[in-house]
């Protein structure tokens, strides 16, 4: 009798409920505990997480861990540019992460998840302080007590960019089969060129993204946000013939 190949063994039910609640669970938090969380555990998440698929094998994450005074260096950094108006306007990201004409549906579904998020704040239209300040908070990473700051060469082209949105996911993913939540974040993209000096990128080193990682704060109001998915038929076309 032949062994069984593991690659194309069945997953017991057991485990294929496992991946799909670490799936369905994972959802952008924005308040976090102030729990460390062991450098073993981040090295185990970005190892299995490194296992995304690439092009070729190509691989092209670059990942930047920051904890404790390094969080906190970058964050205050950002901050003081954050809060300066005139010092602000200088900053502008690298490349369009949105597009650059809103149309529908996507206008609708982000302003939807805009408005959901304040309304648990209780940030009223047009109050811009505290909008500022909400917004703000991405720079301190929510609180988190991990920040990732993710980078990519230069070189690299858009199929790239599409393996790399796979290694966040495995990244994601891989944090809530340990009890861990994520944030992705593509609000640090404004502040790339402050980023690269601070933590030191090449210049063949682009910024992709931000995310923070840590235990979520239970009791955080804006934890509470799902925000809603299309129905299938919405998006999805079976063809058969």
């Amino acid at each position: 009798m032949s062994a069984k190949n593991p690659v194309f063994d069945r997953p017991s039910p057991e485990a294929q409920a496992a991946v799909d609640e670490a799936i369905r669970t994972r959802h952008s938090m924005r308040a976090f505990l102030d729990m460390p969380v062991p450098r073993e555990t981040l090295e185990d998440i970005l190892r299995v997480a490194a296992r995304a698929p690439s092009g070729t094998n190509t691989q092209p994450w670059q990942v930047h861990v920051l904890t404790g005074a390094a969080l906190k260096r970058l964050s205050d950094r950002i901050m003081a540019v954050y809060d300066d108006p005139q010092e602000l306007s200088t900053h502008q990201e690298e490349y369009a992460y949105y597009p650059r004409e809103w149309v529908s549906p996507f206008i609708d579904r982000r302003r939807k998840v805009g408005w959901d998020l304040y309304g648990l704040l209780n940030i009223t239209k047009g109050d811009k302080a505290r909008m500022h300040e909400q917004h703000g908070r991405n720079y301190r990473f929510f609180d988190a007590p991990v920040g990732l700051i993710f980078s990519i060469d230069r070189v690299m082209q858009q199929g790239s960019w599409l393996d790399y949105g796979m290694f966040l996911e495995n990244i994601m993913i891989a944090a809530r089969g340990r009890g861990l939540h994520t944030c992705p974040q593509a609000a640090f993209t404004q502040f790339h060129r402050l980023i690269a000096e601070e933590l030191k990128f090449g210049p063949e080193q682009m910024l992709v993204c931000g995310m923070a990682l840590g235990y979520a704060d239970p009791n955080a109001i804006e934890n509470s946000l799902v925000t809603e998915r299309a129905a299938l038929d919405e998006f999805v076309r079976f063809l058969d013939q």
